[in-house]
């Protein structure tokens, strides 16, 4: 489905006075809803991903809660799929959990979460868990966070709706060290075997895993190479580039498609980047306002650049 395009150029520009904690993104600031431009140009996708990055990285900070390297890796295709893919039959499974604040983030970009519900991150009583809920959340099918077990179930989706004659198409994204997992292998010969053409299976190569790089903790090669010998499209792209996530996801294959995008843990601020220990840490204060600073000065940059 494509959506009414509008104008984000109208919102605040970067580069304007720095950003506090507490101002970072004013409530009621949650792009568009279902108004969300299907078809956007360079500027008006970073001002897209600059509001996403800064109210995760707010999220993040007032809850005092780690796994931003991981959430960060991903953001620019789970905010992909969001804003410009997932139509109405579609469905989503997040395989690695602990990516699950740049979930809510981008259920927020699309107004299915407030911006009030964001400052319960992983406080008692929220919804809005360290890993997605059972329950709670319409968007969220499944709890999912012990790793290896998003590709099954998304196989499941995707087979009902095969059987079911069904339209629409079943997202799984999981992470590189994920496929340490016996049962993603089993997964992925059953989607081969039965020609799940409905499913897209996106991985997030960033390298990094909880104790180490992926090539440290258990090498399994080259990831593409291998999934290609089970019969499945398989495809390596940049996972931070907007045109080759878009050209990937718009690709027409026979049987399932697998797409392994190349990323890097902490993307866009400068102390966590492809450093393991982002996997875990919480910011500072100090780090906090950095990392604000970084982004928006990316944003700033990028729009200089097409002026």
């Amino acid at each position: 489905m494509r959506g009414t395009p509008v104008s984000l150029l109208d919102y605040p520009r970067p580069g304007s006075p720095a950003v506090s904690p507490a101002t970072a993104i004013s409530p009621g600031e949650a792009l568009l809803s279902g108004r969300i431009a299907r078809s956007v140009d360079a500027r008006e996708w970073a001002e897209i991903r600059r509001r996403a990055t800064l109210r995760l990285l707010r999220m993040h900070y007032e809850s005092r809660v780690g796994h931003l390297g991981g959430n960060l890796s991903c953001l620019d295709m789970m905010l992909h799929l969001y804003t410009q893919t997932l139509g109405p039959d579609d469905h989503f499974v997040l395989s690695k959990g602990h990516a699950a604040g740049a979930l809510y983030i981008c259920l927020w970009m699309m107004d299915k979460l407030s911006d009030e519900e964001l400052c319960l991150f992983h406080k008692d009583g929220t919804r809005l868990c360290g890993h997605p809920p059972a329950g709670g959340i319409d968007e969220v099918l499944f709890a999912t966070g012990s790793l290896g077990h998003g590709l099954s179930l998304a196989c499941g989706l995707s087979l009902a709706k095969q059987l079911k004659r069904e339209p629409g198409r079943v997202f799984c994204l999981m992470s590189d060290g994920e496929w340490n997992e016996g049962s993603c292998w089993e997964a992925l010969i059953f989607a081969a075997h039965r020609r799940l053409e409905n499913l897209v299976i996106l991985t997030d190569l960033n390298g990094l895993q909880g104790f180490g790089t992926t090539k440290e903790v258990a090498d399994l090669g080259s990831l593409t190479d291998k999934l290609q010998s089970f019969g499945v499209e398989a495809i390596e792209i940049d996972g931070h580039d907007f045109e080759s996530i878009r050209h990937a996801l718009e690709l027409d294959v026979v049987g399932p498609l697998a797409i392994l995008a190349r990323t890097r843990k902490g993307r866009g601020i400068s102390f966590m980047e492809n450093r393991m220990e982002w996997h875990y840490l919480p910011m500072s204060e100090m780090q906090y306002n950095q990392a604000v600073q970084e982004i928006n000065d990316e944003c700033a940059m990028l729009f200089a650049s097409h002026s």
